[in-house]
């Protein structure tokens, strides 16, 4: 499963959005809908397109690494505490609806904002149906068209920073590709569909509710252009099925809900005085959802004993003698690498004792039972936090026979200090796996808590986590252990102090820096996470 900037243009670092179109619908119970003003409507075709805002990133021929990363949308207690901003989009076909949340994305200039597309939400047809629809019968523009229980669950989820799968809707077939779309780590949502403010429980997830007033005249320009230019249709047919269909379906369902929008915007994206105010405010509102997490970090949960939750390697002569070697700053490249490796292997092989097993009974080559032990799981995925955990993927390879891997990198912003997300690769369905989380160095658990919290978010089992680092910090130790009690932490040693910089004392230096051999910012951190080396 690829989220974030593993699929570019699903990405939600800019935008994503999956347009599309078609009719269907039947006149069923709408109690959970805001009252229409008359009857008729009719199918609206349109094609399927992507938004891509480009934000800032850096390409590979392997990633897509977004240099704006996501801030902590957590507090220090692990839990979710800011919710991301939803802006509702209404308007009438051709209304310029689109145009309008472009511009907006565009004005904003943050990074991990979502286009959802309310055309994705298309409800799959019957056999039945499916005939309405090939022959034009099918109305595709009334509420009951669309699947909103399944809308609002998924954006309800969005909403509180999970994962969500979007469906793909195919207007060929007029069903759901096989393959969904997941999103994930939005702080701004930008939601437009012609029935946005139709739906009562909809509504209460929008912050902001927009409406695009466009003239009809125009919003029939804009069909007529795109039908006869792009669907080789002629005048009279498009004019025939604007008067007949999409015409008393504004005037029914999408009109009358103009009433409800905070801000309505006259002449659609053309109106930058009304997009920069809509930016201002959503602008206003980021800023006092901002959190200060690593700050409460340095300050919370310590002079407590270590948890139970937390396992260190016994300090025997060799895992001592290691240790001396790593952290001697005498040590050369080669010297530092070997040894690590070696901690790293007897780190993963400490870490699997923890994983579930059962009974297994086998029979040996001498035709007697042995009764053994198997794991008891689905399976087991390593998760790398980039660019230092990475160098403990091989020791977990080695143990583990096609074992999955996944990649998170975090970064500490040098203005606010507080780490950010850029960058997230998750195999499929990690929700039903054990997780080893690997990093080489936790100070603060800043980084750590961020990557557990999104694994949390992609609905892995808390106690499925285990968390292995070469060396950790008290603090960091704490700082997990309190916001995730659940998560086993191994590491082979436990050094007591951080100071000002966030360093562990006596610490080990930059592992990222001393392992692959490029120099340390005079600023680093034992947590800053770099671009990986290809």
């Amino acid at each position: 499963m690829n989220t974030l900037p593993a699929y570019t243009g699903a990405r939600i670092s800019g935008c994503w959005a999956l347009r599309s179109d078609g009719s269907g619908g039947t006149d069923g119970s709408l109690d959970r809908l805001l009252p229409a003003v008359n009857t008729g409507l009719s199918p609206r075709k349109r094609t399927t397109s992507q938004c891509k805002s480009e934000p800032p990133l850096l390409r590979t021929s392997k990633r897509t690494i977004y240099t704006a990363g996501r801030p902590p949308w957590y507090n220090e207690h692990g839990t979710q505490s800011k919710e991301a901003f939803v802006i509702g989009l209404c308007g009438g076909s051709a209304s310029g609806k689109t145009t309008v949340a472009r511009k907006i994305i565009e004005a904003l200039d943050v990074p991990w904002v979502v286009l959802l597309s309310m055309d994705s939400f298309y409800k799959v047809l019957s056999p039945e149906q499916q005939l309405l629809a090939a022959s034009n019968d099918y109305n595709f523009d009334h509420p009951d068209a669309f699947d909103f229980d399944l809308l609002v669950h998924t954006l309800r989820k969005l909403k509180l920073g999970k994962s969500v799968k979007i469906p793909v809707y195919d207007f060929t077939t007029h069903g759901r590709q096989k393959e969904w779309k997941t999103v994930y780590g939005a702080s701004v949502i930008i939601f437009e569909g012609i029935m946005s403010f139709a739906d009562k429980e909809l509504l209460k997830l929008l912050d902001m509710k927009i409406f695009v007033d466009t003239d009809s005249d125009i919003r029939l320009v804009r069909r007529l252009r795109r039908d006869i230019s792009e669907r080789g249709r002629d005048i009279e047919g498009v004019i025939k099925q604007y008067n007949k269909f999409v015409k008393p379906a504004f005037e029914q369902y999408i009109e009358p809900t103009m009433r409800l929008a905070d801000i309505v915007v006259p002449r659609g994206g053309g109106n930058m005085v009304a997009i920069d105010l809509i930016v201002q405010h959503v602008h206003s509102q980021l800023e006092e959802r901002e959190l200060s997490v690593r700050a409460a970090l340095a300050s919370a949960h310590q002079a407590q004993p270590l948890p139970q939750t937390l396992s260190v390697l016994d300090n025997t002569p060799q895992v001592r003698g290691m240790h001396t070697i790593i952290r001697n700053k005498e040590t050369s490249r080669d010297e530092f690498i070997f040894y690590s490796k070696r901690l790293m292997r007897l780190l993963i092989e400490r870490a699997l004792s923890f994983l579930p097993s059962q009974t297994w009974v086998v029979e040996t080559p001498q035709g007697q039972d042995y009764e053994g032990k198997a794991f008891n799981g689905k399976r087991i995925t390593g998760v790398s936090i980039l660019r230092a955990g990475e160098t403990m993927e091989p020791a977990l390879r080695a143990v583990c026979k096609d074992v999955r891997i996944g990649k998170i990198l975090i970064q500490t912003n040098q203005d606010t200090g507080e780490p950010e997300l850029h960058y997230l690769r998750l195999p499929k369905d990690i929700s039903e796996d054990h997780v080893i989380l690997m990093d080489c160095t936790v100070s603060t658990g800043a980084a750590a808590m961020m990557a557990v919290r999104v694994l949390l978010d992609h609905d892995v089992q808390e106690d499925k986590i285990l968390l292995v680092s070469l060396l950790m910090a008290e603090m960091g130790v704490h700082s997990v252990a309190y916001a995730f009690p659940q998560v086993k932490i191994i590491t082979t040693a436990v050094d007591k102090k951080v100071n000002d910089l966030f360093h562990i004392i006596p610490g080990i230096g930059n592992f990222g820096d001393r392992y692959f051999g490029t120099d340390a910012p005079p600023d680093w951190s034992d947590e800053d996470m770099d671009e990986p080396s290809y």
